[in-house]
């Protein structure tokens, strides 16, 4: 975030608390953009109360796989979902966790695999390259991160946000306090790597991915799994 002075800083801290909106879930029209009208099987890394793994499940012929460490958020997922929907929600590590999923898949068996503001709780390169093992041949990954902000295009970007955060949360609120969503963890970490770091490192390795700054202090990252000849 851009440097402010404390007191300002704090005046939007009182508004966004009593105006407080989903950075995360406004990226999932974006997200489902980027993926097939039709897949087979897909998995959400770090799915909180499961948003994008319902929106994921509309396009699926097959089933949906969320994940989340927090077992409270997981039990809400479940609470909140239709049955009748072919979606899976388990406590699982995204590191160690991918290969015990309740239908057991095996390397290379997801369709789409989306991880939005998580990564930057995980060994970044390691989970990449998981998310990497675990995505078939033509899947795709989307991945929306956080960076810390290093550079002039990134406090430039930064400045925009805090207007457009402001208007965002005025306008999704109606203008009205309200309760904080549920699909917002209260477990919060800072990024500690800069949008070049995040770059180099995810074209290691995943070649020919490709990396957007984007508003809300976040960045997206889209790559295809090559096809096997």
């Amino acid at each position: 975030m851009t440097i402010l002075p404390p007191s300002v800083v704090r005046a939007l801290e009182r508004f966004h608390a009593a105006h407080p909106w989903d950075h995360n879930a406004h990226y999932h029209p974006w997200i489902m953009r980027q993926l097939p009208r039709r897949y087979s099987r897909a998995l959400d890394v770090g799915c909180g109360s499961g948003d994008l793994v319902r929106l994921l499940a509309g396009r699926s012929s097959s089933s949906v796989v969320g994940i989340d460490s927090d077992p409270v958020i997981v039990r809400r997922a479940r609470d909140i979902t239709p049955p009748a929907l072919p979606v899976t929600f388990t406590v699982a590590d995204a590191m160690t966790g991918l290969g015990d999923l309740p239908d057991g898949p095996a390397e290379g068996s997801y369709d789409v695999i989306t991880c939005v503001a998580v990564v930057h709780h995980l060994p970044y390169a390691d989970a990449l390259a998981v998310f990497r093992e675990r995505l078939a041949p033509g899947g795709t990954l989307v991945v929306v991160g956080l960076a810390r902000a290093e550079g002039p295009v990134d406090h430039l970007l930064g400045g925009v946000a805090v207007f457009a955060n402001l208007v965002m949360a005025w306008v999704k609120n109606r203008g009205r306090p309200a309760a904080r969503p549920v699909a917002m963890s209260a477990r919060t970490q800072a990024a500690e790597m800069g949008f070049g770091e995040v770059v180099r490192e995810a074209r290691r390795v995943l070649p020919g991915c490709r990396v957007r700054r984007r508003l809300f202090w976040r960045y997206t990252l889209v790559w295809r799994q090559p096809t096997r000849s």
